[in-house]
């Protein structure tokens, strides 16, 4: 069974910034992440693709966060843990995200159950 966890999303103010993270586990044990996604679901919307990051490295981000998000990688050799720095927040990044192990990596879709953003004045 393979469980993926986030954490580290809150409330902050419009032009604030938050870092979520992801990792996951295997019967307890950490696994390591070789492709990641995140998306969000703001509340009456369908939930839509944030950032990517391939096993090759290779980004890509939706329109909206272009410039103000960052997918990344734990950048020491554990690599079990993957990020998204969220810059200059806006109202419309209210969302719940969700860290995203693709199929196309690990042969099946697994999700984490979200974690909170808020932003507001």
């Amino acid at each position: 069974q393979v469980q993926v966890v986030e954490s580290g999303g809150g409330w902050v103010q419009p032009g604030g910034s938050l870092t979520l993270s992801c990792t996951t586990l295997k019967s307890g044990t950490l696994l390591t992440i070789y492709a990641a996604q995140w998306h969000r679901q703001a509340p009456g919307k369908q939930r839509e693709l944030v950032a990517s990051r391939t096993s090759n490295g290779y980004e890509r981000y939706a329109d909206s966060v272009k410039g103000r998000f960052t997918i990344s990688k734990d950048p020491d050799s554990s690599q079990n843990m993957v990020y998204l720095q969220m810059n200059d927040l806006k109202d419309e990044d209210t969302a719940i995200y969700y860290c995203l192990l693709p199929r196309e990596a690990y042969g099946y879709d697994y999700w984490g159950k979200g974690t909170p953003v808020t932003v507001s004045s």
